[in-house]
């Protein structure tokens, strides 16, 4: 075996979603800022993305976690997300992953009940609270960086579904969220694929006439997920975010319900205190809790924690051979989608 280039990883699960944390094998990344950071895995070199996250050495499904020196003092450690699309500034459920994987191999000391992790991230610092018993972590509590609706009821036209409406809102990044009603569709296993390649589909529309700008931080602007949602019988909202280049979350999604209670403050539906159960396509769940009322830039916004739990399934050594014929992998429409 000659490998020129070695990671490990700890891999980790958050009901459902893989976050496969790197553990090792990345020094640092270049950038003074998470969002210099950032910028640089997507505008100057991906390489690292590239490698890790397409095939023959990963798949359409999961995210790895970067996690990196923190640039904040108040930080314990930079996290960024790599995904086959991109890096992102953020995700709750790869943060919780990432905090799983860091109490429960010792890279920062577990303490019990609550043991805490400050991730710096591109989108501001992000608390995580890790509930912990008999050296397992059995529930993460992530501060989420304050969520926003940047447009309520944008419509985009449509030749299958005519107009379809959406709120164009941050969670950490962009979503546009669509009542899964307009196309006529539930949000069931069955209907997985093709809300996948709907989702994405309509992403790619609604990006080309949004530019998503964030007020304060250019790193974070741009489309980055639709997010289907409904309302169930017993109060929870059921989401099934799309993610580039065809596939649906397993998980809930931090993020993206971490947006929608923007959307549910602006409708005067939830008020600081309220608890909304987010249940994913596989049934899993997450609580988002609304905190408080913040603002960002011109927008007001919310200020809310989303808690779930994550489970360690394996740990990896992934390396490169310098005559391997795929240094950046590569993707096909079989299982990959569009």
């Amino acid at each position: 075996m000659r490998w020129n280039r070695t990671i490990q990883t700890v891999d980790v699960h958050c009901a459902g979603e893989i976050g496969r944390v790197i553990t090792g094998g990345v020094l640092n990344i270049p950038g003074a800022t998470m969002a210099e950071k950032l910028h640089h895995l997507n505008a100057v070199d991906d390489g690292l993305r590239r490698w890790l996250c397409s095939e023959p050495r990963s798949g359409p499904a999961g995210s790895f976690c970067l996690l990196t020196p923190a640039c904040d003092p108040g930080a314990d450690v930079g996290l960024i997300i790599l995904q086959p699309d991109q890096a992102h500034a953020m995700s709750g459920s790869n943060a919780m992953c990432a905090t799983t994987a860091l109490l429960e191999t010792g890279m920062i000391p577990m303490a019990e009940p609550e043991s805490v992790v400050t991730f710096d991230t591109a989108a501001g610092l992000v608390k995580a609270t890790a509930t912990c018993a008999d050296g397992k972590v059995v529930k993460v509590t992530l501060d989420m960086p304050p969520s926003f609706v940047a447009r309520r009821n944008a419509v985009i036209e449509t030749a299958e579904w005519g107009a379809i409406r959406y709120d164009l809102c941050f969670g950490g990044v962009f979503y546009a969220l669509v009542d899964v009603d307009q196309i006529g569709l539930a949000i069931a296993p069955e209907n997985a694929r093709q809300l996948a390649m709907i989702g994405v589909g309509l992403r790619d529309r609604i990006a080309a006439q949004e530019p998503a700008l964030h007020p304060t931080t250019p790193a974070l602007n741009g489309l980055a997920y639709v997010m289907f949602r409904a309302e169930e019988p017993d109060g929870a909202v059921r989401t099934c975010t799309t993610l580039r280049p065809g596939r649906a979350d397993r998980s809930p999604c931090g993020t993206g319900s971490n947006s929608n209670m923007a959307v549910r403050c602006a409708d005067g539906r939830s008020r600081p205190g309220d608890v909304v159960v987010s249940r994913s396509i596989i049934g899993g769940e997450f609580q988002t809790e609304f905190v408080a009322e913040t603002t960002v830039g011109p927008h007001k916004a919310t200020r809310n924690r989303v808690s779930g739990q994550c489970w360690i399934y394996g740990i990896s050594q992934i390396g490169l051979d310098p005559a391997d014929p795929f240094p950046q992998g590569f993707m096909l429409s079989d299982t990959w989608g569009g």
